[in-house]
């Protein structure tokens, strides 16, 4: 089975919150980050603002890769193992829209320091690594 590369973007607004979303379909019932599987021939830079704008409506600018995670709980769980290369972006203004309902029924702004559960693995992980300043944290 072939590891899967994804990304997953922090957005934060003037306020400081996070946007999430609450996956349905076959992320349900998890709360997550914007994101999504890197394309053949795309920049990380370039799958964000894509998975992004795809998703939210949003067009981010300048996403900046801050953390990258081994999601090895999903991948014992599920039998699907994916590496996230975490991005952060400042919120470009303007109204998040639900572009992909089939895939997420809602987005919301919350604070970084109380996520809703249940939350996927590869989001937990890089707004954990995101507060505490870290790129990476080794799995057992």
């Amino acid at each position: 089975m072939a590891v899967v590369v994804g990304v997953g973007v922090i957005i934060v607004n003037p306020q400081g919150l996070v946007l999430l979303g609450k996956r349905c379909g076959q992320h349900a019932p998890y709360w997550s980050i914007p994101g999504g599987h890197v394309e053949s021939g795309e920049s990380f830079e370039q799958c964000a603002q894509r998975e992004v704008a795809e998703e939210t409506g949003l067009l981010i600018q300048h996403p900046q890769v801050i953390a990258l995670t081994n999601n090895i709980a999903t991948w014992q769980a599920e039998g699907k193992h994916t590496v996230s290369v975490c991005l952060l972006a400042d919120h470009p203004g303007g109204e998040v829209e639900n572009k992909e309902p089939e895939k997420c029924s809602q987005w919301i702004w919350c604070s970084p320091d109380d996520l809703p559960e249940p939350h996927f693995e590869a989001s937990k992980n890089a707004i954990h690594l995101w507060l505490n300043r870290r790129f990476y944290t080794p799995s057992n």
